[in-house]
């Protein structure tokens, strides 16, 4: 099949979209925010349960979450003086979920290899 210029051009919504989602992406390139997103993929937690489960200061945690709800990845809540954070989207564990797979398959892949040449280099 031919593409035509017309159909290769993105329009400035599209490249707007591809803007925010690489902020999105960053925001997620954080071994303790994708462990946020673990902990949260079954429900809400208060930060001190947060604080717990991860083994990192409050301070530390209260940063990656202030930066996650700035982003719109998770929405908090307080009752009392606990503070209470959830996903704001079951999509966002689905979304890491599938990253998780691919990186899973490139290590698979990589492993084979790994293999394969070690084998190659033994019977030379």
């Amino acid at each position: 099949m031919i593409r035509t210029e017309e159909a290769l051009q993105q329009s400035e919504a599209d490249l707007k979209v591809f803007e925010l989602q690489a902020e999105i992406c960053q925001t997620l390139a954080n071994p303790k925010r994708l462990q946020i997103v673990s902990l949260l993929k079954n429900g809400e937690l208060s930060v001190g349960e947060m604080v717990r489960a991860m083994g990192v200061p409050k301070a530390n945690a209260s940063q990656h979450l202030s930066i996650m709800r700035q982003k719109g990845l998770i929405i908090s809540r307080r009752k009392g003086t606990t503070i209470y954070y959830r996903l704001a989207s079951p999509k966002i564990t689905d979304a890491c979920s599938i990253m998780r797979e691919v990186l899973l398959s490139i290590l698979a892949d990589r492993e084979t290899l790994s293999r394969n040449i070690r084998g190659f280099e033994n019977k030379a």
